[in-house]
């Protein structure tokens, strides 16, 4: 018997803002001029937090530490198309979302530094810590979005991972369970073509990431990562789609990780200085400068108090930061759970009766 194609699928690209700052203004967002300068605002906040973490891991001020500078477009975009009531997953390199919502910078130097109070949230917040282990996150999500599902709510769920969480075993769990309960919960993949030193081709052999999704049985869009306006229009969309009841969305933000994996990495080995001097420029925050310019939003004065108000932001955060009372092995548990449980109370217990003979010996 001849063999019949039955399905066919297609998966929409979406680019507003070009390079050069050109932009097809039938698709561009109808945004107001402060929300344009407010996306600007928040990535050149993220820039000038990456770029001073990093000076901070060097100087052994805070841990191992993992850039976000590409990919600022991403974060700023999905913060802005983030309503406050919805939650907020997120992996590691995710700080801009943070900062995207107004999360304290000193509480993420905290995080890097070791001190698990870094991870208290604002009370009206509905963030999650964001997760080291690569791709466990989702399956938070889908709990949270299960969860928001049973009572009604009229809230979404956006979680974040990279490009090398969709070779694990958690991605594909939650993409199944969330087309099968048909949840209210966005997939915002941060597709920036390497997974420390595995490139994207070696970890799929799909043409894109995003087409991943109609396996599950929902749409799944990809996206000109470093164009801020088809990010927080794809992400809107999609978060209005899950508040309506109408299902999980994939949404494939195909960028480029500038920096190292990791401070503990050295990407010069696997990739060349030619590749990211042509990501380079298609860095997302000088295309919106370039926009700003020709749209008359805003002039060179305006770019200069943003990143001199950045520079000075950050600087209060890192004092903040180490001026706060060095955190006690305790920490560690007192800020896992909003509730103690047993076996954490164990653990406790035989902390403290260490602690105890610490202090005789000492004596």
């Amino acid at each position: 018997m001849p063999i019949k194609t039955i399905w066919k699928f297609e998966v929409k690209y979406l680019s507003i803002l070009d390079e050069y700052g050109k932009c097809d203004e039938k698709l561009r967002p109808k945004l107001r001029p402060n929300e344009i300068k407010r996306l600007y605002e928040v990535m050149v906040l993220c820039r000038v937090y990456d770029d001073r973490a990093l000076k901070l891991q060097r100087q052994g001020r805070i841990g191992t530490f993992a850039q976000l500078k590409g990919q600022e477009a991403i974060q700023a975009g999905s913060a802005l198309a983030i309503k406050d009531d919805d939650w907020i997953v997120p992996s590691f390199r995710c700080e801009g979302i943070y900062i995207g919502k107004g999360h304290p910078i000193e509480n993420i130097f905290q995080v890097y530094g070791g001190d698990e109070r870094g991870y208290i949230c604002p009370s009206n917040a509905n963030f999650l810590p964001f997760e080291i282990t690569v791709g466990t996150q989702m399956l938070h999500g889908c709990g949270i979005a299960y969860g928001v599902k049973l009572r009604k709510e009229q809230k979404a769920v956006a979680t974040f991972f990279g490009d090398g969480a969709t070779s694990e075993g958690d991605f594909h769990e939650a993409m199944n369970f969330a087309g099968v309960f048909h949840l209210p919960i966005v997939f915002i993949c941060q597709n920036n073509q390497w997974a420390i030193s595995v490139p994207v081709e070696k970890q799929t052999a799909s043409e894109t990431l995003a087409q991943k999704a109609i396996a599950y049985g929902f749409e799944g869009i990809k996206v000109d990562g470093n164009d801020v306006f088809s990010v927080y229009v794809a992400v809107r969309n999609a978060l209005d789609k899950a508040r309506k009841g109408m299902g999980p969305t994939m949404v494939e933000c195909f960028t480029y990780r500038m920096g190292d994996h990791t401070t503990a990495d050295d990407a010069s080995k696997y990739r060349t200085k030619k590749e990211v001097q042509r990501w380079e420029e298609k860095d997302p925050i000088e295309r919106l400068k370039k926009y700003m310019l020709n749209k008359k939003i805003a002039d060179n004065s305006f770019f200069e108090g943003i990143v001199k108000k950045a520079e000075e932001k950050v600087d209060d955060a890192v004092k903040k930061y180490e001026s706060l009372e060095k955190p006690k092995p305790e920490d560690i548990l007192n800020y896992l759970h909003k509730e103690m449980p047993e076996n954490l109370k164990d653990q406790m217990e035989e902390l403290q009766l260490r602690k105890e003979l610490n202090n005789e010996k000492e004596k």
